[in-house]
């Protein structure tokens, strides 16, 4: 089962990328965004959204006792959670998803309240729900963003 829990936490081993994981791992959230985008159903990317707090969740508290230490830096699932929150049912073109990309980042490095404090939840918990918080202020700005400068997120 920690073979299982590492591979769904690390996203299939992105988390193990050498430079700045949690940048790889919210590169891959927003390759993932990008395929549930084309499919054109946004009740499955509500439920992705779902699915990938629950089963990273799962899987963050298993890896944090595999890799033998708390929030470890190979867990990016929770990135690519965040990526998705960002940019859930908002409707952005290429340069939209870069700015939500970057907006994140920086919501996820700087950790405003609560999302500070939501990190301090005990094991996958804190882990996942950090990110979420920080997604679903990126998600807020990304909405300001294209009501007040459509051209450039749209």
């Amino acid at each position: 089962m920690s073979r299982l829990a590492v591979l769904i936490a690390t996203f299939a081993y992105v988390g193990l990328f050498p430079i700045a994981p949690g940048t790889a791992g919210s590169a891959a959230g927003l390759l993932l965004y990008a395929a549930l985008r084309a499919s054109a159903r946004p009740m499955l990317e509500l439920a992705v959204i779902a699915a990938l707090f629950l089963a990273g969740t799962w899987a963050a508290t298993r890896a944090e006792r595999s890799f033998g230490r708390s929030d470890p830096g190979p867990v990016v699932i929770d990135e690519v959670l965040g990526m998705l929150v960002t940019l859930a049912l908002v409707p952005v073109g290429l340069s939209g998803a870069v700015i939500g990309f970057v907006v994140f980042r920086v919501f996820d490095i700087v950790k405003p309240w609560p999302v500070n404090r939501a990190e301090a939840l005990p094991e996958g918990l804190g882990i996942m729900s950090d990110d979420l918080l920080a997604g679903l202020y990126g998600n807020l700005v990304m909405r300001a963003l294209a009501w007040a400068i459509p051209g450039w997120i749209l």
